[in-house]
């Protein structure tokens, strides 16, 4: 991907290794200017680049595997369990200090 000024078919090459190796952010960060404004303005690309998706998906299927976000669902539970407690807590210690029902005047010396 060190090339400069690539055509729309390098590019989708260099795209198609990216997306297979898991590196699609150095591969953006590999564009120039000119090889952005290319890739956002050709309907070629983007057209090739979905047949470039659906066929590394089909041919990697079976080796894809999902995420299992069970641990990260239990660790933002905990935090807002641990918030909840906060929150209780602190309008239970509010609560405990007893406030005057009337507000004392003020009193001033004229002279």
């Amino acid at each position: 991907m060190s090339d400069t000024d690539r055509e729309i078919q390098e590019l989708l090459a260099d795209y198609a290794e990216a997306l297979r190796d898991g590196s699609i952010p150095a591969f953006l960060k590999s564009l120039t200017r000119g090889e952005g404004r290319k890739v956002s303005s050709s309907p070629e690309f983007w057209g090739a680049a979905e047949v470039v998706r659906y066929i590394n998906s089909a041919g990697f299927a079976d080796k894809a595997v999902a995420p299992d976000v069970g641990l990260f669902i239990s660790r933002v539970d905990a935090k807002i369990g641990s918030r909840m407690k906060k929150a209780r807590g602190s309008s239970r210690a509010g609560q405990s200090t007893p406030r005057p029902a009337t507000r004392a005047r003020r009193t001033e010396k004229t002279t």
